[in-house]
């Protein structure tokens, strides 16, 4: 089984000095690729004259995660891709469990590690802990992260477990299924398009896994941290995105309620005073709107939806309910 683990950079060469070793020391089963989205840094020349065994594959543009990621697979022939972000340390004998799963299951198209935090190593990382999930509303939330609320490993994630989505931080995908997907969506740019991805294969009957045994470490908020206005708009827009194409169900109840709670969210900006955060959240709607034509367009194109959700409201249950834990579930 070939398989090819694929770096996304972009003006990253501080995060390539300080993870790239880690991912060459422990990735022998593997073929290493660096997919350069344009950088106006050195970080190129630093991979080509310090690693000369990672195989470089340079973008015209940058394309985000979505556009970056389907322009450099084309060039890359292997069995499964592993889409790694440039700020994740992996840990000794990370592949071979991946690997196993991929041989035994052949339903399985997606996989996840274990993603910790790489600052606080006890904990979970926010995007995507033990594995990912969303509400009925298209509310993202992990095993081991509900919204803020992230859990100690104490080895509760330690199995191997169905799953709804598998971050986009370290995220293995089948190349056949990759390609009959058409790749990610590059309308997404970036964050939530690994929900998409995932949410699409479901929709045509595939399997994807968290598998606990794998380990990674993950920095998070590298390029785009939870402070920025742009996160908050593309997160909002995105997962407006993801539910009209692919939910099972009465889609314009499904938005609307959406909408209602998306404005709940601007209240409560407005009160800790982050103005540009609701500019951000209105923004979202008006392009959601603007694009609401072709989502229709994709979505009736998606024929056999399934039940996606196993919470209805992640956010009752956090809010009303006070459950921080993703077993209070």
């Amino acid at each position: 089984m070939k398989i090819a683990i694929v770096i996304l950079n972009w003006n990253g060469k501080k995060l390539l000095e300080q993870f790239l070793p880690s991912v060459i020391a422990h990735s022998k089963e593997a073929i290493i690729y660096l997919a350069d989205n344009a950088s106006s840094d050195a970080s190129v020349s630093f991979v080509k004259n310090t690693y000369p065994s990672v195989r470089i594959i340079q973008n015209s543009i940058n394309g985000g995660y979505a556009q970056g990621y389907n322009d450099a697979l084309k060039h890359i022939e292997a069995d499964i891709f592993c889409l790694l972000n440039s700020d994740v340390e992996v840990t000794e004998n990370w592949l071979p469990p991946i690997i196993n799963l991929f041989k035994n299951e052949n339903n399985t198209a997606i996989i996840q590690p274990k993603l910790l935090d790489f600052n606080n190593k006890d904990c979970f990382e926010y995007a995507g802990a033990a594995g990912g999930f969303i509400d009925k509303f298209g509310y993202p939330y992990c095993r081991g992260r509900i919204f803020n609320a992230i859990e100690k490993d104490t080895g509760q994630f330690n199995d191997t477990a169905d799953i709804f989505w598998a971050s986009g931080a370290c995220l293995f995908i089948r190349s056949t299924v990759f390609n009959e997907l058409n790749g990610l969506d590059q309308y997404f740019f970036a964050h939530m398009e690994e929900i998409d991805l995932c949410w699409r294969a479901k929709n045509l009957g595939y399997d994807v896994k968290y598998v606990g045994e794998s380990e990674v470490l993950h920095v998070g908020g590298a390029t785009l941290n939870d402070q920025n206005p742009k996160k908050t708009y593309l997160n909002f827009r995105n997962s407006l995105f993801a539910i009209t194409k692919n939910a099972k169900g009465f889609l314009f109840f499904l938005i609307g309620i959406r909408l209602i709670l998306d404005g709940v969210a601007a209240l409560k900006f407005l009160f800790e005073l982050k103005l540009l955060h609701i500019l951000a959240i209105l923004k979202a709607h008006l392009s959601f709107y603007a694009h609401l034509p072709r989502l229709l367009k994709q979505r009736k194109a998606i024929k056999n939806k399934k039940k996606y959700y196993q919470t209805a409201s992640i956010v009752l249950e956090f809010h009303l309910n006070r459950k921080r834990k993703f077993k209070e579930l």
